[in-house]
């Protein structure tokens, strides 16, 4: 997926030494093929886009590229590259042009196989129908619910990515849990 990203990386002007360079290029290869995914499903989980996601986590690569020497460890890269994501899609979602965008595509279109049995059906539709009711989520109750529940973050651990108070943290999931039961309980899965 980043093979060709990859290639076509500057080498910053700052940086005299090719060892140096080539242990970063490592470095980062590494962290691309580790949470390369978990990134854009992250930025797709904000933006609802899949081109807007693949972007973004791309910018997201290239700026811990630039910023990976000055990386203080104070955080796992795995807190890091998801901080960096969530704000770059929170700029994203701030822009003229996204905010005027009209989407046409469903992010699901592939998940439309031919299931096998009446129960994969209907689970199928309910899992579609939780995630749409994720995805209309604001972004603010739909950052906690699957960073909690997707991404299987702790309750600190999203606490601190989001540099936001733990009680407030807990009333945003809770204030979730009550807007999706009720977009749930307007879906009729008995047909």
């Amino acid at each position: 997926m980043f093979s060709l990203f990859l290639q076509h990386l500057p080498e910053p002007e700052y940086r005299n030494n090719k060892l140096e360079h080539a242990e970063n290029i490592a470095q980062l290869e590494s962290l691309m093929d580790r949470y390369g995914t978990e990134l854009l499903r992250l930025a797709f989980s904000y933006v609802k886009r899949r081109e807007v996601a693949e972007d973004i986590t791309q910018e997201v690569f290239i700026k811990c590229f630039e910023k990976l020497s000055s990386f203080r460890g104070e955080s796992s890269y795995k807190t890091w590259l998801y901080r960096i994501t969530i704000n770059r899609c929170k700029d994203v979602l701030r822009t003229w042009a996204f905010k005027n965008l009209i989407f046409i595509d469903s992010p699901y279109k592939n998940q439309a196989d031919i299931s096998h049995g009446e129960a994969q059906f209907l689970q199928k539709e309910e899992n579609q129908a939780v995630a749409n009711a994720i995805f209309s989520l604001p972004v603010k109750y739909r950052e906690v619910i699957i960073l909690r529940y997707y991404e299987d973050l702790s309750l600190q651990g999203i606490s601190d990515l989001l540099d936001m108070n733990p009680n407030t943290l807990k009333s945003r999931i809770l204030r979730a849990h009550e807007i999706l039961k009720k977009k749930l309980k307007e879906v009729d899965f008995n047909g």
